[in-house]
């Protein structure tokens, strides 16, 4: 079942129940911190940012997941390959980060001695500021990206309950394709990203988690024919019966898929994966250049992360039923189990 949600509403009632899930082209529904019926220690807010080129990215990330703050940058060099990711944290931020309640208006800020981040939102550009003086073997890293959102344009959005647990929840929405221009500086190296060349995605995320989960995401935006084209497939975590978060983008124009399963080597994340759907509208062989893999593991936080870059080749079918046939398109897919 896909159950569409084409209405706004407060995303809890008074007693701290969903009043609607399913999902949505838009953030339709209003996420209000206060309305949560469940410790602070289990709230989780994150807005996460990927920006790709052809030939490197960069990612971003502010999260206050209740017990830990955090705030991370990774760079991915597609031509050598490499890549480096470094993560700053914060004892027990308790809502003290001020995460948006909305991915439309407000910024997000985390600073201190090791790292500066910042995310700006004006109008329908998105600013990316970040500074880490010391991100890679005393390198630091510098970044200035502009993102411009499409007006008009569809994203995906999705509120997932967790069967069993009634005060769990993920409120999340995915905008992808944005054209993205900037530059970032590591020591003394520059990389640029080029407008109409870089384009970026965000994952913007509230919820209350259960303890131990694994979720699998993939995401990819750039332009099919002349024309912008990304999707946004996953799946693993919580009572998805619902709806799914998988979708794809052409046009600016959102197009629901139903089930997309990820059929990944075992043990061996860089060998071809490929994907599947269950409507037969999403078909993809997947060539792996860069794994981000990191892992945490501390008596209660357990964290191993396999985020996979690399091209797509394949096709993704409209609504309509026209077929676009994908090659080599750059995006990314990832397994990441939690116990957190």
């Amino acid at each position: 079942m896909q159950r569409e949600i084409t209405k706004a509403s407060d995303l809890h009632d008074d007693t701290g129940r969903l009043m609607q899930v399913g999902w949505a082209k838009d953030l339709l529904l209003r996420y209000d911190r206060r309305r949560i019926k469940a410790s602070g220690l289990r709230i989780k807010e994150w807005d996460y940012y990927c920006v790709l080129s052809d030939s490197f990215g960069v990612a971003f990330t502010v999260a206050d997941i209740g017990f830990m703050g955090t705030a991370s940058a990774s760079y991915l060099d597609f031509d050598r390959p490499y890549n480096v990711t470094k993560t700053v944290t914060t004892a027990f931020p308790l809502g003290r980060f001020n995460m948006p309640p909305t991915s439309t208006d407000g910024d997000v800020v985390f600073e201190n001695k090791a790292a500066k981040v910042r995310f700006e939102k004006d109008g329908q550009r998105r600013v990316i500021d970040a500074d880490f003086p010391n991100f890679d073997h005393g390198r630091s890293l510098i970044a200035h990206i502009e993102l411009t959102q499409p007006d008009p344009s569809d994203s995906m959005a999705i509120v997932t309950p967790f069967a069993g647990a009634p005060r769990a929840f993920y409120y999340n929405q995915k905008i992808n394709c944005m054209p993205a221009q900037g530059r970032i500086t590591i020591g003394s190296e520059e990389r640029v990203f080029e407008a109409r060349k870089a384009f970026g995605v965000l994952d913007w995320g509230r919820g209350v988690w259960t303890y131990s989960n694994t979720w699998y995401w993939g995401s990819a935006s750039g332009v099919l024919d002349g024309e912008p084209f990304g999707f946004n497939i996953g799946y693993g975590f919580g009572d998805t019966s619902a709806a799914s978060e998988n979708m794809i983008f052409y046009k600016n124009k959102a197009h629901k898929l139903d089930q997309v399963e990820f059929l990944i080597p075992h043990d061996d994340y860089l060998a071809p994966w490929t994907f599947t759907s269950n409507d037969h509208r999403f078909e993809m062989d997947f060539l792996p250049i860069v794994d981000r893999f990191a892992s945490t593991n501390a008596v209660f936080i357990e964290s191993t992360q396999h985020q996979v870059f690399g091209r797509f080749t394949g096709k993704a079918v409209l609504d309509d039923g026209a077929v676009l046939q994908v090659a080599d398109f750059l995006g990314f897919a990832e397994k990441v189990r939690n116990r957190w």
